[in-house]
Formats: structure tokens, C-alpha cells, sequence
């Protein structure tokens, strides 16, 4: 599961050409992460940035940690009119990974074989929702709210074959970069799916997951 900080934008810098997924692996993130969601009538676009995150550590089923990240992403916030403090968020991801040996991202899986050998590389797409949530924003934020904000080392560590065996010294939640306080962030909706050639594709959502990549 991605870390909870989920079509391609024209300024993204793609990292790898995207490998072919297995055919019964597949994700409707489009769809659950459009616009129109959080652009209801009256609302207002207040940040709108890129982000590139190097050094990330990606969790599977199991808790495991499988797999070092690199990621752009794209952060998306709309505030409401029925209230100001109140907000809608879309994330948006395209990245891609390299993993660690030890337990598989579908682990929990009975028609997998469980394990996942070092060196196998992918890509991943998909992103997260947060429907409603309250806020105060800052003023003035600790960074831009269009545009490129950069590039953040996660440096992430991770211990295979340990549930729950990473460490990442340089993590940053973007909410404090924009928002001194928030309530109620809730993930409407959240899903990923995974891309590695022969090695298989793995889809990790709220809808369910399914796959894995060996």
C-alpha cells in the first residue's frame, strides 16, 4: 500500500516507460480521482503543485515493506464554498520501483508463490481522495501552491523480511505544508496498480487488491 501522505499531466517527468500489465489487472482510478469530485459549484482551486518524492518505502498486504519508490505526484486542493474551512482533496501518482527480496506485495495471496526477489522493477499509477475535510490554511504557506515545489528524499531504510521494517528519517506529510491544523482528512477512496512485465501486476485498493509481483 502506498504511503498516505493515489492520466498523465503533460509537465510530469515520467521516470520509465510504463511495462505491459497483465491483462486481469487493472485499476478505474480515473474515474474515482477526476476533478469533478472536489469541483463542485462554487469551489475554488487553492493548491495545485507537483511533487517528486525519491527514497520512498511501498508496503504490501501484509504489512511488508517490498519495494524503494520514486514518485511525482500531483496535489489538489479545492476549498468549499458552503464554508471556508472546509476543503477536497485529489492526489495523483506516477512512479516507479525496485524491490527488496522477502515476502511479495501480495503476500496474503494463496495463488501466489509469496516472495519477491531482489532488483525487479516497475511502475505504478493511482492516488487517493479525501473527500471533505476542515482546515486552517497557512498564511503564508510554507511553499508554493502552483507549480513545482521539488524534490524530497524520504530515505527511507527498509529491513526485509520485517513487518513493518522501515525506517524513512526525511518523510513529510504535505497537509503541514499548506494547512497549520486539519480535522476529519478521510480517504473516500484509494487505489494503486502495479506494473512489472513478467513479474506480474498487482492492484491494491479500498475496492480490493488482486495479483502480485514476483
Amino acid at each position: 500500500m502506498r504511503r498516505i501522505y493515489l492520466p498523465l499531466f503533460l509537465f510530469w517527468l515520467l521516470l520509465v516507460q510504463q511495462a505491459v500489465a497483465k491483462p486481469s489487472e487493472h485499476l478505474n482510478f480515473g474515474t474515482q480521482l477526476n476533478a469533478a469530485e472536489c469541483n463542485t459549484t462554487g469551489a475554488r482551486l487553492v493548491i495545485n503543485v507537483i511533487q517528486h518524492i525519491i527514497g520512498d518505502a511501498d508496503s504490501g498486504e501484509f504489512g511488508n515493506y517490498w519495494a524503494y519508490d520514486e514518485v511525482h505526484r500531483r496535489i489538489q486542493v479545492w476549498q468549499l464554498s458552503e464554508n471556508p474551512d472546509t476543503f477536497c482533496a485529489v492526489l495523483k501518482y506516477m512512479g516507479s520501483f525496485v524491490t527488496v527480496p522477502g515476502e511479495s506485495p501480495g503476500f496474503f495471496d494463496p495463488d501466489t508463490n509469496d516472495t519477491v526477489a531482489a532488483g525487479v522493477t516497475g511502475t505504478f499509477e493511482g492516488g487517493y481522495r479525501s473527500t471533505v475535510f476542515t482546515g486552517t490554511l497557512k498564511d503564508p504557506p510554507d511553499y508554493r501552491t502552483s507549480g513545482n515545489i521539488g524534490t524530497f528524499n524520504y530515505m527511507c531504510v527498509i529491513l526485509p523480511g520485517v513487518v513493518g521494517g522501515a525506517a524513512c528519517p526525511g518523510y513529510r506529510d504535505w497537509t503541514t505544508f499548506y494547512f497549520s491544523s486539519t480535522l476529519g482528512f478521510d480517504l473516500a477512496w484509494w487505489g494503486w496498480v502495479y506494473h512489472a512485465g513478467d513479474n506480474g501486476s498487482w492492484v491494491n485498493s479500498i475496492d480490493g487488491n488482486s495479483g502480485d509481483i514476483n
